[in-house]
């Protein structure tokens, strides 16, 4: 065995030691690295593998053993190239699915399978044979149809993951450069070793790029050991961008739009790469038409706005906006859409809960004394005349226990229903407890009031509430007018106490009528 042939064999047991060490350390800390430490354990394995059956080649005196070892050695040289390409593509957060990943793993299988069973088909080598100047274990080959296929393929998977590598430096900050060096050297070395391989530049009959494999293992047990490869990771920017649930536009310093996400498009399905480049408030009135009026100050620390959906619907967004720095320099503005909808849904409905009655739909006693008091104020500012009419359903306890609690919740709804049509957008209506209800009137004297209360206890007499097939229940209401006159300043809290002393009279009375507070009137106890 020449010197030559002891130099090769050497490097190539050094590579396959090597690897197998990285195989094995990732493999015993592999529960302290990320994921896509399996990937990476699996093709250092695979190129141990084919440096392993690398030495054995070269030291087979037989063509059969030639044939044996060579077949080992493409169980691990195709598929680790291209787990090499997948273990990139994961690092760089380009995740595959599993069904995409077994489709590029389809050659490098087929050529195993193929070498293993060449004898019977000779796809990949038309010959393979000691060379007969040379002697074992140099080998004339002549490559076959498959051969240039794998070649082709091992090739371009070395090629592309360099590539991908080299479009994310500028990218990448400078904490994690010495990781992707380490990687576009692990793919440069034996990529341009296997291009002389194959340009016939090498000395014939020996595979050089096991040779070389060495190389990169050091480049890698670099990368782990100093800048934490497998623990300290660059998360792709598309990553972080395109998975965020909150929409995402960068404007340049001139207010350009030069990038989005896909959250943004889902929002907005009118947005389209040809919006790139240009204005963005141009771009914003082409997605929405009838746009409300949008702001690019980035001192705005939220604004709303309502976009009508395809579905007919509403959707309701918050954009927050903010600059983008680099250093000192402002180069633009990042904005920041967070579908507010389901939010501003519970908001309406919370809003609806503290101030609507549940069981009439009527304003609650809460919004009545937070609205009558503005009412009140205005109409003492104004010296306008103000007035309130305190109603009670007759008998409502005789009904509860009579009918039960459901038909007294049927004439409540009953009674707020038909105010609520006899009224305009003016009144304050409003539930003030149990059976009473409450009418605030701005602009209204205490005689225009009665002529009101006598109208609807008028309506609700006429009225009945059907039971039970064939059967109606009548309804009738007390009612206590009182009011201030113009220019006379009075609270709230007196004018209802007054309304409640009239209510009184009017019960006291025998029911069903109005009565309107005068000094002079007289309380029965």
């Amino acid at each position: 065995m020449n010197s030559a042939l002891n130099i090769s064999i050497t490097l190539i047991c050094v590579s396959t030691v090597l690897n197998l060490y990285l195989c094995l350390y990732v493999f015993i800390k592999r529960h302290h690295y990320t994921s896509i430490a399996k990937v990476f354990i699996l093709h250092s394995f695979l190129t141990a593998l084919y440096c392993f059956g690398s030495v054995y080649v070269l030291m087979s005196t037989t063509i059969e053993e030639i044939k044996f070892w060579t077949t080992v050695l493409y169980a691990g040289m195709p598929l680790s190239a291209t787990m090499g390409l997948l273990f990139i593509m994961k690092y760089l957060g380009i995740n595959l699915s599993r069904k995409s990943s077994w489709l590029l793993l389809g050659i490098p299988i087929m050529t195993f399978l193929l070498v293993a069973t060449n004898d019977f088909h000779h796809l990949h080598y038309r010959v393979l044979e000691i060379d007969p100047e040379l002697g074992a274990p140099y080998v004339h080959q002549e490559m076959g149809f498959w051969y240039i296929v794998h070649g082709l393929y091992t090739f371009s998977s070395l090629f592309v993951a360099f590539l991908l590598v080299m479009f994310r430096w500028k990218e990448t900050t400078a904490t994690y450069r010495p990781q992707l060096l380490s990687l576009l050297f692990g793919q440069l070395i034996p990529m341009i070793t296997s291009f002389l391989y194959l340009l016939g530049v090498t000395p014939p009959g020996i595979d050089p790029v096991p040779m070389v494999m060495w190389m990169t293992s050091l480049f890698y047990l670099w990368s782990i050991s100093t800048s934490r490869m497998f623990t300290l990771m660059p998360i792709a920017k598309d990553i972080i961008f395109n998975s965020i649930n909150d929409g995402a536009m960068v404007l340049d310093e001139d207010n350009r739009l030069i990038e989005f996400n896909k959250s943004s498009q889902q929002m907005f399905p009118g947005l389209s790469l040809t919006a790139l480049g240009k204005p963005f408030l141009e771009v914003w009135q082409s997605l929405l038409h009838d746009s409300p009026p949008f702001s690019l100050e980035h001192g705005l620390s939220q604004q709303e706005f309502q976009v009508p959906t395809k579905a007919g619907t509403i959707s309701t967004y918050q954009v927050r906006i903010s600059k983008v720095q680099h250093a000192s320099k402002s180069e633009g503005l990042l904005l920041i859409f967070t579908d507010f909808t389901e939010l501003k849904r519970l908001q309406v409905k919370l809003e609806h809960y503290a101030y609507y009655d549940e069981l009439t739909g009527i304003y609650n006693r809460r919004a009545f004394f937070q609205q009558c008091e503005d009412m009140l104020t205005s109409s003492n500012q104004h010296r306008s005349p103000f007035s309130i009419i305190l109603m009670d359903i007759d008998y409502f306890k005789k009904v509860n226990d009579t009918y039960g609690h459901g038909v007294g919740d049927e004439i409540l709804k009953h009674v707020a229903n038909i105010i609520t049509n006899e009224l305009s957008n003016g009144e304050l209506f409003a539930r003030y407890g149990g059976e009473e209800f409450v009418l605030a009137l701005k602009g209204y004297t205490e005689m225009e009031a009665e002529g009101l209360a006598e109208r609807l206890r008028l309506i609700i007499n006429e009225s009945s509430l059907q039971i039970a097939e064939g059967d109606r229940l009548s309804v009738t209401l007390s009612l206590g007018v009182a009011g201030v006159e113009s220019g006379k300043d009075e609270t709230l809290h007196h004018i209802l106490h007054r309304a409640d002393q009239a209510l009184y009279v009017a019960k006291d009375a025998g029911r069903n009528q109005v009565r309107v507070y005068t000094p002079s009137i007289v309380l029965l106890k």
